[in-house]
């Protein structure tokens, strides 16, 4: 797999079938942002890092000499020139992550990763819920959830409390 793939999920906490789903012009260099088609037809423009910016552009000036390039999906097969469907994808995550030594690794896990870091940055709930593609606020609360006891903790010990028994 490409590594622009990883670095779309971590950096935009996009879903697998978003990614899966992407076309060439679902990507703008100019403004360094995705068109990502969202669950429920609900579609929603993400920018994305100069370092994916790199990455993805480096995939694109490749992919021009792959076959299949007339294809419009962003994601070709390794072999025969296809479309590589989220399954496809999904399946490649998984043994990247155990030919690095790393179980449980899936792209759900950079989605919650990615509301994790907005989250115990200090980032807006419904700023949150736009780039993720939520419509109830109790989504937020869910993946943010990780993210608020980490905080907790930490101003429990910055605080001190407790330690005088």
């Amino acid at each position: 797999m490409r590594p622009f793939f990883i670095r779309l999920y971590y950096n935009t906490g996009v879903r697998l079938s978003e990614v899966g789903n992407l076309t060439v012009e679902d990507i703008d260099l100019v403004t360094d942002s995705v068109h990502y088609h969202g669950k429920g037809s609900r579609d929603r423009r993400v920018r994305f890092g100069p370092k994916t910016a790199r990455a993805v552009s480096r995939y694109l000036w490749a992919r021009v000499k792959r076959k299949g390039v007339e294809l419009p999906d962003l994601r070709l097969a390794d072999c025969g020139g296809r479309w590589l469907a989220p399954n496809g994808i999904k399946i490649m995550i998984k043994r990247r992550g155990l030919s690095a030594g790393v179980k449980g690794v899936h792209a759900h896990r950079w989605r919650h990763n990615f509301a994790h870091e907005w989250k115990r940055a200090g980032g807006d709930s419904g700023d949150l819920m736009l780039l993720m593609g939520w419509v109830s606020e109790d989504t937020p609360r869910h993946y943010g959830a990780s993210a608020a006891a980490e905080r907790a903790q930490e101003t429990h010990q910055r605080m001190g409390i407790g330690e005088n028994v």
